[in-house]
């Protein structure tokens, strides 16, 4: 079983900054695309960031120039800077990661969530 746990989210007023890490744990071989994506109340879950094993990135427009993904391979980590929080910004935050597993099974696995409040 694998473990994509969350943590930092929390309240921030509009124009702060909030970091996210997702620290995936279990029976991992290897992780391919590791990514945060979001849902806030009443909309659909959608994506914020995502970024392969050599770094290579995808934004969405609405956080462009605002967050910034990063990760840690050899502690199969990811994180998500976020500047300039606005409050369109409040969703629960989930880490995503597509995991081979030490039994060679691919498989895509999510975390609980952490929620993200912007407000002043």
């Amino acid at each position: 079983q694998v473990q994509p746990p969350e943590s930092g989210g929390g309240l921030v007023q509009p124009g702060g900054s909030l970091r996210l890490a997702c620290a995936a744990s279990g029976s991992i071989f290897t992780i391919n695309v590791m990514g945060w994506y979001r849902q806030a109340p009443g909309k659909e879950r959608e994506l914020v960031a995502t970024s392969t094993p050599g770094s290579s990135t995808n934004y969405a427009d609405s956080v462009k120039g605002r967050f910034t993904i990063s990760r840690d391979n050899a502690k199969n980590t990811v994180y998500l800077q976020m500047t300039s929080l606005k409050p369109e910004d409040t969703a629960v935050y989930y880490c995503n990661a597509e995991v081979i597993t030490i039994a060679r099974m691919r498989g895509r696995y999510w975390g609980k969530g952490t929620l993200v409040t912007v407000s002043s």
